[in-house]
């Protein structure tokens, strides 16, 4: 299924979680946080008040409690509005 957002949108994939410390620890399912990192899989096209900043594999950080949550083809996806992306890794 291909997933094409609308304005000011932006699909994204989350990254997997922490499932070790450094040290060696393995954290048990219960206990991981959920990342805020994410790859932009997909851009909508903008508005006149609100230009997409991010392209399509851009690895980014956004708000911990921002967007809506997805399954495509049984991967979890996350639609944000461009606003909660807070910055672009490089």
């Amino acid at each position: 299924m291909k997933v094409k957002p609308l304005a000011d949108r932006v699909l994204v994939k989350q990254a997997a979680a922490e499932t070790q410390t450094k040290s060696g620890i393995i954290i048990p399912d219960t206990a991981q946080e959920k990342t805020q990192q994410a790859t932009v899989e997909a851009v909508g096209p903008g508005t006149d008040k609100e230009k997409i900043t991010v392209k399509v594999g851009d690895r980014v950080l956004y708000d911990k409690y921002a967007g809506t949550g997805i399954k495509i083809d049984g991967e979890d996806y996350l639609i944000l509005k461009n606003a909660d992306i807070i910055a672009v890794i490089e």
